[in-house]
Order: C-alpha cells, then structure tokens, then sequence
C-alpha cells in the first residue's frame, strides 16, 4: 500500500468511527441515542487508534493536516509531500462521512433537528465566539502535536503506541472538547462537512460555511506552533520559524477578535441581513 493510499484509508476509518459514534448517539431511533459525551470522546480516541493500527506501517498515520503541517515544521516529514499526504486526508474524510450517511440511512428523516444531522460530520462551537472558538481549536491541536511528540518520545511495549495516541485523544475531548467540539483536524471536519453538502440528508439544512474556516485554520495554526513548542521546550531549539509563526497566529487572533466584534455591533444595530 502507498503511503497516498493509506491516508485516504486511514482517514476514512478514523470518520467511520468517529462519526459513527456521533450519529449513533444523536440520531433519533438509534439503539445508542443519548449515550452522552463519554461515549462521544471514548468512541473518538478508538477510532484514532484503529486508523493508526490499520495505516501506520504505510504512512506513518498522520490522518490530519496539522500533524502532516506540524511534522514538516520541525523537519520530521518532507515538504515534497505535504500537498499529498492533506489531499488524501481530505479524501479520506469525505469518504467516511459518505459511509456514515449509509450506516444510518433511515435515521435521517427520524431526526427533525438539522444541527444534529450536521453535528454527525463536522462540529459547531457551544457559544459563538470567533476569538474563544479559534483559540479553542488552537489549543486542542497544539497539545495534540506536544501530546504526539512526547509519546513517540517514549518507548511503549510494541504495538501499544497506537492506543496510547487514543488515550490523548480522549483526554482531549473529555478535558477541552466541550467549547468547539475539537475538531483538532481540518481533514475531520471539512471532508464530512462536504459529504454533508453533497449528500441527499433528509431535511439537512445548510452546512455552516459561515463557521467552517474556524476547525481548519485553528487546528493548522495550533499544530505547527505545538510541535515548534515541543521542539523549543523538550529540544532546546527556538527556530526563526517559531517567533515568525507565534506572530502570525498573534495577527490572526487579533484579525479574527476584530471580525468577530464588528460582526456583533452590526447585528445589534441591524446592519447584517439574517441568514
């Protein structure tokens, strides 16, 4: 199997479960309806390690962007192959939101509520706050790269790595998940995010584009700044290109604080037409 081939697969399987496990627990009439949040971040962190377990002597098991983005940023992934390894994880993630939709087939037209059929394949912030919900992702994605670094730092029993990455993605989810549903991977939820768009859902509604920049500049911006401080902190190198990207994502917060207030003064004065 190509290293290509094994992120497609890698990242479908990761969205199989882990939209599965959302759908399951969401949708009306599933046998699972109303497991909870536990049953949300348990079902993710095994989904992650099922897809390292299937693709990882292939491809390394990136099976997201900010970790392929974070890697090449401390000279652990060669550049060459960055546009590659993101565009089979994006496939990868369409893929799985498309099996998804057919897992639950009848489901759809139970469940009345469109934010819940959209919060099958890609995530929404709890309030909505551009500032806190990208720096929500930011941080998540951040300690995903440090958590991902220092457990490849360690020697585990063989075969056991996989799992251990599950536990962080777990403790990721039950510890910071709750304010944008930490997405902490663009491929997780813009790929599904276009399944839902292009997917015949029963009363689907739109797929919240407004919204969707948020889980993939937040987890890109995190990741490379995660690793960097990983580099910094564990390896004692402080790069160029770590203050040259803690500017940016200084900018882009600020940016983005901006657009957010602007756009709350111009729908209190009803200067914004509702969508």
């Amino acid at each position: 199997m190509s290293p290509i081939l094994g992120e497609i697969i890698g990242t479908m399987i990761l969205i199989i479960f882990g939209g599965g496990v959302v759908a399951n627990v969401s949708l009306k009439k599933s046998k699972a309806e109303g497991g909870g949040w536990i049953v949300v971040a348990l079902g993710w962190g095994l989904a992650v390690s099922m897809a390292v377990y299937a693709v990882g002597k292939f491809s390394g098991a990136h099976l997201n962007p900010a970790v392929t983005l974070g890697l090449a940023a401390i000279g652990d992934f060669s550049w060459s192959q960055v546009p590659g390894y993101i565009a089979a994880q994006m496939l990868g993630g369409f893929l799985g939101g498309i099996i998804v939709y057919f897992q639950f087939l009848p489901h759809w037209e139970q469940t009345e509520d469109p934010a819940v059929k959209l919060g099958v394949f890609s995530t929404d912030p709890a309030i909505p706050h551009t500032l806190s919900n990208l720096l929500s992702e930011f941080i998540g994605t951040a300690v995903l790269l440090v958590g991902l670094l220092s457990i490849g730092a360690n020697k585990f029993t063989e075969g056991l790595n996989p799992l251990i990455v599950g536990f962080l993605i777990v403790a990721i989810g039950l510890s910071l998940g709750g304010p944008t549903g930490y997405a902490i991977n663009p491929a997780r939820d813009l790929g599904p995010r276009l399944a839902h768009f292009f997917l015949p859902i029963s009363g689907k509604g739109g797929s919240n584009w407004k919204y969707a920049w948020i889980p993939v500049v937040g987890p890109i911006l995190g990741g490379v700044f995660g690793a960097l401080l990983y580099q910094a902190l564990f390896e004692g190198k402080v790069t160029a290109f770590f203050w040259s990207w803690t500017v940016l994502s200084a900018m882009i917060f600020a940016a983005a604080h901006l657009a957010g207030k602007s756009g709350t003064q111009g729908l209190r004065h009803g200067e914004r037409i509702k969508n």
